[in-house]
């Protein structure tokens, strides 16, 4: 049996979003208020949407991809950058707070590698205040629940409108 047979979904998936109302809705307040909390700590949109999509990558989640790859671009986020964002490091086109903050977000999203999460709080705590590292870890919490709803439902994604790429 190949490892595509046996990952093939052999029952429907529920959406739990669907299937569970209330609990969504208290998880998009959430994201709502975690919206909030880093325009108030001074993160740029990008930059939230950033952490949005690099956890994402992290997570295989193709619906938030797609959601958060529209909501970069839809921010100001270059597709150039968008499409070096798994190699972040290899590239300087991020500056010091992204990378504290993509750093972060990967340690938030993986926090049993100590050796990493000590290693991106140290640069957090260097480039970012108090309050946006607080940001970047409900943004990272907040997505990481998004991608394992989604994940979990299989949400699909469906093909966007024909269009030019923007930027």
């Amino acid at each position: 049996m190949s490892s595509e047979a046996a990952a093939a979904p052999t029952h429907p998936r529920v959406f739990v979003d669907k299937q569970s109302p209330q609990a969504y809705r208290a998880l998009l307040a959430t994201a709502e208020a975690v919206r909030g909390v880093a325009a108030e700590a001074g993160l740029d949109r990008r930059l939230v949407e950033l952490v949005n999509l690099r956890v994402s990558q992290l997570n295989g989640c193709a619906f938030c991809l797609d959601a958060h790859t529209r909501a970069a671009v839809k921010a100001g986020e270059t597709v150039q950058r968008l499409g070096v964002l798994a190699a972040w490091r290899d590239t300087e086109l991020f500056g010091p707070q992204e990378r504290a903050a993509l750093a972060l977000a990967e340690a938030t999203t993986h926090p049993a590698d100590a050796g990493a999460q000590e290693s991106a709080y140290a640069a957090a705590r260097e480039s970012l205040t108090e309050d946006q590292i607080s940001a970047v870890v409900w943004v990272a919490v907040t997505i990481n629940a998004f991608n394992r709803v989604s994940i979990l439902s299989k949400h699909p994604v469906r093909p966007a409108p024909a269009g030019p790429v923007s930027r």
